[in-house]
């Protein structure tokens, strides 16, 4: 598929179908997560794939989501920040958030090429999950991805426009300056 194809494809499925995803497959969109960018290439992502169904009702309940229980496999992205924080301090925490969203939109991406759905969950309680799921106390979860093939693709929302969402040089300056346009027609000439 064309990468914008599968940017704009890309959508928030809460309805699945009966019917499970390989597992091959999630293996797949775990690889394509893992191909970076890590910072000081410290890859402090782990991932933990969930396919009994008890475990994923569980999951359900605890992020307080009905739907999530009809997933066939949930995964859950998490990461220890330890070296990360070894290496860069205070600010390893900020990069382990960043690298981990890259990766988590990596696999989003991956899983709508491949033709399965998902959403990205961020909204549970971390020590329900962690007790439920034997995660250890220091690692951080990013994420709660269930996927599966959607029982119906919702009418997909407008996407944000450009313009509501950008800035030119200084916060809240919504227009390009002029100095730009004549740098730019120097630089054509040279």
């Amino acid at each position: 598929m064309e990468f914008d194809f599968v940017v704009k494809k890309r959508n928030s499925t809460r309805s699945f179908k009966n019917k499970k995803a390989s597992w091959k497959d999630i293996l797949e969109a775990i690889d394509a997560a893992n191909q970076g960018p890590f910072a000081g290439n410290q890859n402090d992502l782990k991932f933990l794939i969930v396919e009994g169904k008890e475990a994923i009702k569980d999951i359900a309940e605890i992020c307080e989501q009905d739907w999530i229980k009809d997933a066939g496999i949930i995964v859950l992205i998490c990461s220890d920040e330890k070296n990360l924080e070894n290496m860069y301090g205070e600010r390893g925490r900020v990069y382990s958030r960043q690298q981990a969203g890259a990766a988590i939109q990596t696999m989003l991406l991956k899983l709508t090429e491949m033709g399965l759905d998902s959403c990205w969950v961020g909204a549970y309680s971390d020590v329900s999950l962690k007790e439920k799921l034997k995660i250890p106390s220091h690692i951080q979860i990013e994420a709660a991805i269930p996927i599966g093939y959607a029982k119906e693709h919702e009418k997909k929302k407008s996407k944000n426009k450009l313009e509501h969402s950008l800035y030119w040089e200084f916060w809240g300056e919504d227009k390009r300056q002029k100095h730009h346009e004549i740098e730019r027609e120097i630089d054509k000439k040279v």
